[in-house]
């Protein structure tokens, strides 16, 4: 069996804002903060996006989108991974399964977490017990900690389609 496996991570700063929103893993939640990223700065669909570009040795998502072209500005993340499984699909891999933990105060993502699983399967074209989501603090230490930050780490396993 032709197995690859690749890693990624993505981090963006926040700012404070009284009715923010933000984008994990293509789930809009409310937030007292919101992302600052050219995209909708979706750190999970980033960092998976660079697992599955890793996986393939095609480089990271800034070679494929970059943040100096004005396509995508304020773009849905989504749209990126989308792009990615047709790179996965045209070099005859598909996925297996993925494994992202999100680095984060807030918001608390266990109750999203089912939510954000079955948006990524869709997302992913693989079943939703593939897609596994979880969170850790930093225990206040750091810019995550400090809410100055969130990021999310992305391991996933292509295999021979």
């Amino acid at each position: 069996m032709n197995l690859r496996i690749g890693q990624g991570f993505d981090l963006h700063r926040l700012v404070a804002a009284d009715e923010g929103v933000i984008a994990l893993a293509g789930i809009q939640m409310p937030a007292p903060f919101r992302v600052v990223a050219h995209s909708d700065g979706d750190v999970v669909i980033h960092a998976l996006c660079d697992a599955l570009l890793g996986a393939l040795a095609l480089g990271d998502i800034g070679t494929h989108f970059s943040d100096r072209d004005p396509r995508w500005a304020g773009a849905a993340s989504g749209a990126f991974l989308e792009a990615v499984i047709g790179m996965v699909n045209a070099r005859g891999y598909r996925v297996v399964n993925v494994d992202v933990t999100i680095l984060a105060e807030v918001p608390k993502v266990a109750p999203h977490a089912p939510a954000m699983c079955a948006a990524l399967a869709v997302l992913l074209g693989i079943a939703a017990d593939a897609v596994s989501i979880k969170a850790k603090t930093l225990e206040g230490l750091g810019a995550i900690g400090r809410h100055e930050a969130i990021a999310a780490q992305a391991v996933a396993l292509l295999a021979a389609a």
